[in-house]
């Protein structure tokens, strides 16, 4: 697999194909059309690669910072950015995924614009609905993730436990063990 989806929540997940944002060189992870293929498979999308070329990988990459841009200022409390918004809406107007019932069940396929069309529809949700209020990134200083907090007291700190949760306590442990060493 070359993707990873910590949180449960495709089009968050999708925003994290940029790794590492504040960073000098973040780590692109939609480097290439056949990485978005990739992705739109390995998240459960799309059973069959899109076949995505250049100009679906640059259109992928505006929605995906256009996501970023309107669940950054939902985070930060500020007006959503108009550019981000229309983007968003053009994008979410597109046609749905194409679901069949065959003999062994359920098969979603589509192209990447068909795909795009489902994120940005489900960012619309997320960002229209009470969910927004729910919205977080990630508390390592080191990853930009953002997921939605269902947690019951809603104290959730980090994207995922077995990543940053692990790292973060770890790196706490091993600060406490020195300490108490010196």
């Amino acid at each position: 697999m070359n993707h990873a989806f910590p949180c449960g929540t495709l089009p968050l997940d999708f925003v994290g194909t940029l790794r590492a944002r504040r960073n000098a060189e973040p780590m692109e992870k939609l480097a290439t059309p056949e990485l978005l293929d990739d992705w739109f498979v390995e998240s459960g999308m799309l059973d069959l690669a899109p076949s995505a070329n250049e100009a679906d990988l640059t259109i992928a990459l505006e929605l995906r910072e256009a996501i970023y841009d309107l669940v950054a200022a939902r985070l930060d409390d500020r007006p959503l950015p108009a550019e981000a918004v229309t983007e968003l809406n053009l994008q979410a107007s597109g046609l749905p995924v194409t679901l069949r019932l065959g003999p062994d069940g359920t098969t979603r396929t589509g192209s990447v614009l068909q795909g795009l069309a489902a994120l940005a529809r489900e960012t619309v949700e997320i960002l229209g609905d009470d969910e927004g209020a729910l919205l977080r990134e990630c508390a390592r200083p080191e990853c930009t993730q953002v997921y939605l907090d269902r947690s019951r007291g809603h104290r959730r700190e980090w994207c995922a436990m077995k990543t940053c949760g692990n790292r973060v306590k770890a790196a706490a442990y091993r600060a406490r063990q020195h300490s108490a060493k010196s």
